[in-house]
């Protein structure tokens, strides 16, 4: 089968193993089924804006076009740096947009994917972020009234923990090499509570659930090679596994379906 469009980044439901799909213009493929078989992705030349969908000679922070990234509230630097966002002040790109986004619950967490991160998302986001950080395992740290609040304490927890994903480290295998040890979450986070402010102790979760996630891997990579559409216009090959947003080939080569949002694929398999 083969079809043609404009893809966006996969689609993730829980299960005992994430069960994913790759939109592609009004279709979704499911990914899951295509594991261990040949799959064949080719850059057409064409670029979208997934935000106005205006055709763009270049894509810009995972699928927008330059006007897009100057105005759209997805694409504001709260975004990336939640302490900065201003809606608790009637400030933002688009308030509407921040009232449905960002003047919500959000919770901080610890997430295990390369190492301990500590990372930002909104309530309804749950476990959609973690998914597409390749987390394998979280635990909720503090909940908070809006996206502001949620900034400041993790400006607080990266004072311990990285707030990057090593995507590397995180393809390279399910769990850390045993010579990083084994992180306990829960040790972590009441270590760390005890080190907040006193104004900001009061959104710490008390819960220590944890949130386990698998992925459909039937191989790791071993020395991994990044793929770019810029680069290479097709790649083909067996499909070993998905983990975060990216596919796995059989040849050690990962590709972020999410870098390439807005780009016009034609897919077979």
């Amino acid at each position: 089968m083969r079809l043609t469009g404009r893809i966006l980044k996969m689609r993730s439901q829980p299960g005992d193993q994430v069960i994913y799909h790759l939109p592609l213009e009004d279709k979704l493929i499911p990914m899951n089924e295509l594991i261990g078989k040949t799959i064949s992705l080719k850059y057409e030349n064409e670029i979208y804006c997934i935000s106005c969908g205006k055709k763009t000679y270049r894509s810009f922070s995972q699928g927008f076009c330059y006007d897009c990234l100057m105005s759209s509230p997805e694409a504001a630097e709260c975004i990336i740096r939640p302490e900065l966002c201003q809606a608790h002040n009637g400030i933002g790109r688009d308030m509407e947009w921040e009232r449905e986004h960002h003047l919500q619950e959000h919770f901080v967490y610890l997430a295990l994917s390369s190492e301990i991160k500590v990372g930002v998302t909104r309530a309804t986001q749950i476990p959609t972020r973690w998914i597409d950080q390749g987390a394998s395992s979280v635990i909720r740290f503090a909940k908070v009234p809006y996206r502001y609040l949620a900034g400041v304490i993790e400006v607080e927890l990266k004072k311990h923990f990285t707030d990057k994903t090593n995507w590397r480290k995180m393809l390279a295998s399910p769990k850390p090499p045993p010579a990083e040890g084994v992180f306990d979450l829960v040790s972590e986070k009441r270590r760390v509570r005890e080190l907040l402010p006193e104004e900001l102790k009061q959104y710490y979760c008390e819960a220590d659930a944890i949130t386990t996630i698998n992925y459909p891997v039937l191989k790791y990579p071993e020395k991994i090679k990044s793929l770019d559409f810029e680069k290479q216009n097709l790649v083909s090959g067996k499909l070993m596994g998905i983990k975060g947003q990216y596919l796995i080939m059989e040849d050690n080569s990962v590709l972020n379906v999410r870098k390439h949002g807005g780009y016009v694929v034609s897919i077979e398999f």
